[in-house]
């Protein structure tokens, strides 16, 4: 993303929520938040007009102003610090409805059209998604409002102080030979020059924080995300004793989080020095401007020391970008991220699919002048027409890469490339069931029943023992990693009861047995037969043996050509 669009898309990240259905109790939250922010700036002010009263009150040593001059802080203190807190607290509160409704934008863009799938055929380069969507959303949110209340309230300092400011400062006399120029309220025209330029000069110091800090995210996320793949393989890493190259791929990526952190740690370093610098010489400025008024008499101790307050909240204003730099870099880096996630997620939703599902209420699967493609071009099938009727078996072979699995990806309607027509049942009536089932974290018997509700099923003990996994019925309410405990073969016998359950029209299986031996293999398919009689069934495989329970084979050739023949028994 180029620097000159990251307005525009803080814009566009921004606005959704603000025009969106809750759009009325986010302006009212958003409103007490920065009335409350008003107030506090008011407080402040009355703070500093106590600070002339309190000092001129010591200096002329009148005792019996002295406690009620603390009394009188003291109630305006108590009353700021409860403003502050509920200041806080109030924002904290629209930041966590704001974080809700993003995140569950974001989640429903995410998952709609199956982009979360598209992403990884397309967009390969979309790294960790995860991250995007529980991480930056919060930073987003949560830095734009940090920064973008903490603007006004120092807007709204800058102008009430710098009222105060002008009227302390009074006139200064600079002599320049035979003339004299008067300049009024010369201390805000010196704080004002004081912040531009410490602006301006922090910018140079710390502009390349904001790249860092993009590598950063990116790259504790790279690591975070192989020390997941180790726990989610771990069985495989094992048997194949590859420990020590999955410690090389930490090392690897342990050592660019490492690296770019050492690269913040310098910039960072550079900018402190500067800030607290910057910072540091803000307190002195001030004494030695007022000085002369001092000595002079023109100005009493508290006039002294109200300037010098005045003088410091007129500086922090000024210099809230200087001092805010550093969150600003955040910003711009969780921008980048998020819009560039948005922008795939837009651009794989629009990708149109020229393959026309049309869905009708009888059994048949019927597919007119289809191609499949890949996303580069290459035709994997090409002008194929078939005719399937309800209660057909097809088994699907070919050589590896021929495109078997992607048929099946067409047929369920979620591989976008290719044109073409399929007719066939509704999505209710169509059940896939891939080679690694999906088992979700939860009971047992909510992974059986995935994605259905675990209590629209109550013969669990009898459906276990079809499957001959009688050893779990003791399980079945037990929370666990089933996909860790379970065996493949295991979670495929588990993939069957699902089809069973919902006993779908067309059934599609896509290498769904090959972790069983042959036996239990045909023991499956012959349960399939029994519990689904009126059921189609499209199959996946390699094994010849499946042919014994398919009546049709279909062979893609994989240079676009396919064969169809009878099974004969």
């Amino acid at each position: 993303m180029e620097k000159k669009n990251i307005f525009k898309a803080t814009w566009d990240l921004f606005k959704g929520y603000w025009s969106s259905e809750e759009k009325w109790k986010a302006r009212g939250l958003l409103f007490v938040v920065i009335a409350l922010n008003f107030a506090a700036v008011y407080l402040l002010v009355e703070i500093n007009s106590w600070y002339n009263e309190f000092y001129n009150a010591l200096q002329n040593y009148e005792q019996n102003l002295f406690w009620p001059l603390v009394g009188k802080f003291t109630f305006l203190a108590f009353l700021y610090i409860v403003i502050a807190v509920y200041a806080i607290y109030l924002r904290q509160m629209l930041q966590l409805k704001w974080r809700i409704w993003m995140t569950n934008n974001y989640l429903s863009h995410w998952l709609n059209k199956e982009v979360y799938y598209r992403l990884q055929v397309l967009k390969s380069d979309t790294d960790n998604p995860d991250q995007r969507i529980s991480e930056d959303i919060n930073q987003f949110v949560n830095l734009i409002l940090m920064l973008s209340v903490g603007f006004l309230k120092e807007l709204t300092t800058l102008a009430a102080f710098g009222v105060v400011l002008w009227n302390l400062s009074g006139v200064f006399t600079v002599p320049i030979g035979n003339y004299e120029f008067q300049v009024y309220g010369y201390m805000f025209w010196i704080s004002l020059a004081y912040s531009i330029v410490g602006t301006f000069l922090v910018h140079l110091v710390g502009r390349k924080l904001i790249v860092l800090n993009f590598d950063q995210q990116r790259y504790e996320a790279d690591f975070r995300f192989s020390m997941m793949r180790v726990r989610e393989n771990s069985e495989s890493i094992a048997f194949y004793k590859g420990e020590n190259s999955e410690l090389s791929v930490f090392n690897d990526r342990f050592s660019f989080v490492v690296s770019n952190f050492w690269g913040l740690m310098k910039k960072t370093k550079l900018l402190n020095f500067y800030v607290n610098g910057y910072a540091q010489l803000a307190v002195i400025v001030p004494l030695i401007l007022a000085s002369p008024q001092y000595f002079s008499g023109a100005m009493a101790l508290g006039g002294l020391m109200q300037t010098i307050s005045a003088f410091g909240r007129v500086q922090d204003a000024l210099s809230y970008f200087v001092t805010a730099y550093d969150t600003i870099a955040q910003l711009v880096a969780v921008v980048h991220r998020l819009s560039g996630f948005k922008e795939h997620i837009d651009e794989v939703s629009s990708v149109e699919k020229n393959i026309e599902v049309k869905e009708h209420s009888c059994g048949d699967l019927v597919i007119k002048n289809l191609t499949i493609k890949l996303p580069d071009d290459k035709i994997l099938l090409n002008n194929c027409n078939l005719n399937f009727k309800e209660g057909e078996s097809i088994l699907v072979m070919g050589k590896s890469g021929a495109g078997k699995s992607t048929f099946l990806r067409m047929l369920a309607g979620i591989w976008p490339y290719g044109d073409g027509e399929v007719i066939r049942p509704k999505d209710e009536n169509m059940m896939f069931l891939p080679q690694k089932p999906y088992l979700p974290l939860g009971t047992l018997k909510a992974a059986i029943c995935y994605p259905s509700q675990a209590e629209s099923v109550s013969n669990f003990d009898e459906l276990l023992e079809k499957v001959g996994l009688n050893k779990l019925k003791d399980s079945l309410e037990k929370i666990d990693d089933w996909s860790r405990i379970l065996s493949l073969g295991e979670q495929q016998r588990l993939a069957i009861l699902r089809a069973i359950i919902k006993k779908p029209k067309w059934l599609f299986l896509d290498e769904a047995t090959s972790a069983m031996d042959e036996p239990l293999e045909k023991e499956m398919y012959e349960l399939l037969k029994t519990e689904l009689q009126s059921t189609g069934i499209v199959s996946v495989g390699h094994r010849s043996t499946l042919k014994a329970e398919h009546n049709i084979e279909l062979r893609l050739i994989g240079d676009g050509s396919y064969e169809q023949s009878e099974i004969k028994h």
